[in-house]
């Protein structure tokens, strides 16, 4: 990993807003999250500077933070993505040799025949690692094995195993039944066998019981489903010229970050959903930009809101990204010569699916050329006509002379 050097160019920033970018919404007068928002600063970004739609997601493939992420730090997805979970795999350490392949591991809640929660209530991160430790002893073997994430988010690996089999996302299919989406292909018998046997272990132990008695949703089950081999990046130092840092708490963003040969230094309380310390994040990336000159900040909190269908709480957490994040971020920089601060939506997450869609998204960087756009928003970005159809170019911004 690559360590950051002290500062040597001009400060350059990236606030990832996860999901932000949506439809218009009926509870919200007709307006997307983000038209309806206060988010004062991200306008001034867009107002004063350059705005646009980037396509994060190319045509080919499944929209996902994992593509969107490769997209907006440099690297092309068709050419470096070999899954989701290699890249979680990644941030938490986990060791993959060319033959093994890595899945997510959600802990979801279903009734063995419905997925009723694709995040078992957000279960905290100290109780899932206990029911994680406890698939460990009871359910691995040689070739399998569980590693603990953060909350719902955990790995597993199956060493010489198959990626030759269909899975499905479970944020996709909350309140479905399970049995269409189970995984199928080369070795679905071995990954439906263990998400059954996890369902009969996990449903009664104490920490569920708990949760039902404080009217919380059980972590019950687990879910496959992101599987991929090992993915290796060319080092962004070598290829920008400049070391960085990544803020983020969801390991599928820090495993990329690593696999770039970023940092990723820990946050106390960043969660990674709706209840993280944004004020922490921006600590964080303050602190960052004092010896490195590219902090990337990632917010996940858009993104749980629209899964989770609550428009109220998607509009909440874009303004805490602006007035907890981007604000004191974009004061630091326009008091620092040459200083650039891009935000941008990953991707799309539909409150209406409660689920991630590929249209190009909006972003703005402030120290650039000025487009004038009215707010930083899905409809103000497409008036100034600027798209980006390959979007790992849009970092390209930053480092134009």
């Amino acid at each position: 990993m690559a360590s950051p050097s002290s500062p040597s160019g001009p400060k350059r920033v990236i606030v990832i807003m996860d999901g932000a970018a949506d439809d218009p919404q009926p509870e919200l007068a007709g307006r997307t999250p983000l038209q309806a928002a206060r988010i004062p600063h991200c306008d001034t970004i867009a107002g004063e500077g350059l705005c646009g739609l980037a396509r994060t997601i190319p045509e080919s493939m499944q929209p996902g933070s994992d593509i969107a992420a490769l997209s907006i730090l440099g690297y092309d997805p068709v050419r470096y993505h070999t899954g989701r979970a290699p890249l979680e795999a990644a941030s938490l350490d986990v060791p993959l040799e060319p033959a093994d392949v890595a899945f997510r591991c959600n802990l979801v809640t279903s009734d063995g025949t419905t997925l009723i929660d694709y995040s078992a209530g957000e279960i905290p991160t100290e109780d899932a690692h206990v029911l994680i430790a406890l698939l460990n002893d009871r359910l691995a073997s040689q070739r399998v094995q569980f590693y603990p994430g953060v909350s719902y988010r955990h790995v597993m690996v199956w060493r010489d195993g198959s990626s030759e089999v269909n899975t499905t996302p479970p944020h996709d299919i909350i309140g479905q039944p399970i049995e269409p989406h189970l995984p199928q292909g080369d070795g679905e018998r071995t990954l439906r066998q263990l998400m059954f046997d996890s369902l009969e272990l996990l449903d009664g132990h104490d920490i569920n019981k708990r949760r039902r008695d404080e009217g919380k949703q059980p972590a019950n089950m687990i879910w496959f489903w992101g599987q991929g081999r090992k993915c290796e990046l060319p080092s962004f130092v070598l290829t920008r010229g400049t070391p960085g840092v990544v803020i983020a708490a969801v390991d599928l963003v820090r495993g990329v970050a690593k696999c770039a040969g970023l940092d990723t230094p820990a946050v106390a309380g960043a969660t990674g959903n709706l209840e993280t310390d944004f004020g922490a994040k921006c600590r964080a990336a303050l602190e960052a930009l004092s010896r490195t000159d590219l902090v990337v900040v990632h917010v996940e909190a858009p993104d749980e809101a629209s899964h989770q269908a609550s428009p109220e709480r998607k509009v909440w957490a874009l303004e805490q990204i602006d007035k907890e994040v981007v604000g004191p971020l974009l004061n630091r920089l326009q008091a620092l010569p040459g200083g650039r601060i891009m935000v941008i939506s990953d991707h799309y997450t539909k409150i209406s699916t409660k689920t991630h869609a590929p249209e190009p998204v909006p972003f703005a960087v402030l120290g650039l050329s000025r487009d004038a756009a009215e707010a930083f928003d899905e409809e103000n970005a497409a008036s100034t006509g600027r798209l980006i159809e390959e979007g790992w170019h849009v970092i390209d911004f930053l480092f134009q002379g």
